[in-house]
């Protein structure tokens, strides 16, 4: 999902925003690289419902956003 502005200000200043595709609040489920490969397994076992229907674009496709993330996050 691409932002117009950043969801953390810095390393340690998240700015507590949701996310319109998964729900996540910057700052709190995405604090540790587990917290988000949790949140993210949970998302995607759950059914990965957009959390924000009426902001989900047309063209969104899962498997290439999920290829898009770099191996670190996995």
């Amino acid at each position: 999902m691409e932002y117009d502005t950043p969801t953390w200000q810095s390393a340690t200043d998240a700015t507590f925003d949701i996310c319109n595709c998964c729900g996540v609040e910057f700052g709190v489920q995405d604090c540790t690289l587990e917290g988000v490969k949790e949140y993210r397994e949970n998302w995607l076992l759950n059914g990965y419902q957009w959390f924000s229907p009426e902001l989900k674009p047309d063209n969104r496709n899962l498997e290439i956003q999920l290829k898009n993330i770099p191996a670190y996050w996995h």
